[in-house]
């Protein structure tokens, strides 16, 4: 363990949605829900207003619907989302080499290795500069978390939320620790939880109490020694400025079970072209193709065929995906589709199955880039599908917002990220003066103007703990 808090945990605050409300003045200081608005969708992210209404992560959104009916609820916009990403981790880069991200919107910094801070005060200095650095660039706010290891760093951003600044000083640690839920410590997820409440053990406390050798009775040998080391707050896990991409995936849930054989292989090549162009988003190519498929009963097959070398062409992962589909018997229905690519490297065998992929042509193009938008509501064939959230144009009223389509008709609020709240009008949805747009770039605020951050904070605060 180190002798000063030099591992920064940030955390932004209520992302998803924080981030909706900045580019949408009328969201501002209001509830917004983000994630899947069909019958099986779940919340992504709700701002802290939504929160109020016991609105959180990973609820059914028809759960959420009941709980806060006038909430805002959009469809997430994962490239705007990760547009501001890149700027976040940029400034988290600009403090040390050392930076592991966890997600978008969440990372470990190693601030020693970077030289930024050697100690409690300069830790504390450096913290406070990254969350005003982030406003500046971003308007948006983040919690951050300084400790002498990554999971205490992580316990203090979590106790900074929202919009705050927590430091563990060196030698606090188990006093901290002991009062806390089992479930507070990583690895410690719900059955581990089960296991640990039956045997009677509930705190961190009384984790270090049990004792190591009790421990690797109940929880195996590795997880019992990893466990135990953490309730006595010994964390030597390094910050790991690479960590290995080991696949890239996409998969979709469907608001109504697909029984369409024809439809389901439709489903299958949309989805592998979309694989395909996050492959190589990321420079990557694989050799292991997977199909997953979840049936009507919830039933879940997992296909795999590995190939004789990386790829990262379209026609090739479709026809393995498509081999893997055929004796999979979908008759009772389908609800949940995905493709992913394994064995990943970063070159390509070009040449790989090239006949294959020559005999197709044109004949099967690339798909409609759907990635942020829910497979569970298919447009009429005649009509543009207009998505609740995202950015429209219109050749007159300029850029907007979608807030909500349907019976032929779409309503947009005309907005930007630094204009007052919009006006809101209705359109046929076929009108030629109305395009969809990309997301506009968010504009920097004055602190506590409507960032979505949640209550009112003071800038710099910080609690030492």
């Amino acid at each position: 363990m180190r002798s000063a808090p030099t591992i920064l945990h940030l955390d932004m605050d209520a992302f998803f949605a924080s981030a909706e409300q900045a580019s949408k003045p009328s969201l501002r200081g209001k509830a917004v829900v983000v994630g899947g608005l069909g019958p099986r969708g779940v919340v992504a992210t709700a701002s802290y207003e939504a929160r109020v209404f016991g609105v959180h992560s990973a609820m059914p959104m028809a759960q959420a619907r009941r709980l806060a009916p006038n909430a805002a609820y959009l469809v997430p916009r994962g490239a705007f989302y990760r547009s501001i990403s890149e700027q976040v981790m940029g400034l988290l880069r600009a403090l040390s080499p050392l930076v592991e991200p966890l997600s978008l919107d969440e990372a470990f910094v190693d601030l020693e290795a970077g030289g930024t801070a050697w100690d409690d005060a300069s830790a504390r200095l450096a913290g406070a500069k990254l969350r005003a650095d982030i406003r500046a660039v971003t308007g948006l706010t983040g919690s951050v978390g300084l400790a002498a290891s990554k999971m205490l760093a992580k316990i203090a951003s979590e106790q900074a939320k929202p919009d705050g600044l927590v430091v563990i000083e060196p030698g606090t640690e188990r006093a901290l620790l002991g009062p806390m839920s089992v479930r507070t410590l990583p690895g410690v997820g719900p059955t581990t939880g089960d296991h640990l409440r039956r045997a009677g053990i509930h705190t961190v406390d009384e984790m270090a109490e049990a004792g190591e050798d009790e421990l690797v009775r109940l929880l195996g040998k590795a997880h019992g020694h990893a466990l135990y080391a953490m309730a006595l707050a010994h964390d030597e896990r390094p910050v790991v400025a690479e960590r290995e991409t080991k696949s890239v995936s996409v998969e979709d849930t469907y608001d109504v079970d697909i029984h369409d054989r024809v439809r389901v292989g439709m489903e299958v090549q949309r989805l592998a072209d979309r694989c395909v162009r996050r492959l190589r988003e990321a420079g990557l190519s694989g050799r292991t193709i997977v199909l997953k498929v979840r049936r009507y009963d919830f039933s879940t097959l997992t296909r795999s065929e590995t190939l004789r070398g990386p790829t990262d062409d379209p026609a090739v992962v479709r026809e393995a995906a498509a081999r893997l589909l055929d004796p999979v018997d979908t008759t009772g229905g389908v609800r949940l589709l995905g493709v992913g690519v394994s064995g990943l490297a970063d070159y390509t065998q070009e040449d790989l199955f090239a006949q294959a992929a020559g005999e197709r042509g044109d004949v099967v193009g690339s798909m409609e880039d759907a990635d942020d938008v829910p497979a569970a509501e298919p447009a009429a064939p005649a009509e543009r599908r207009w998505v609740s959230g995202h950015d429209v144009t219109h050749a007159e009223y300029g850029h907007g917002w979608v807030q909500g389509s349907g019976l032929g008709r779409v309503t947009v609020r005309f907005e930007t990220p630094d204009s007052e709240p919009g006006r809101v009008r209705t359109f046929r949805v076929d009108d030629p003066e109305l395009d969809p747009a990309e997301p506009l770039p968010l504009v920097a605020r004055r602190p506590g103007v409507g960032e979505g951050g949640g209550p009112s904070a003071d800038e710099g605060r910080v609690r030492a703990v």
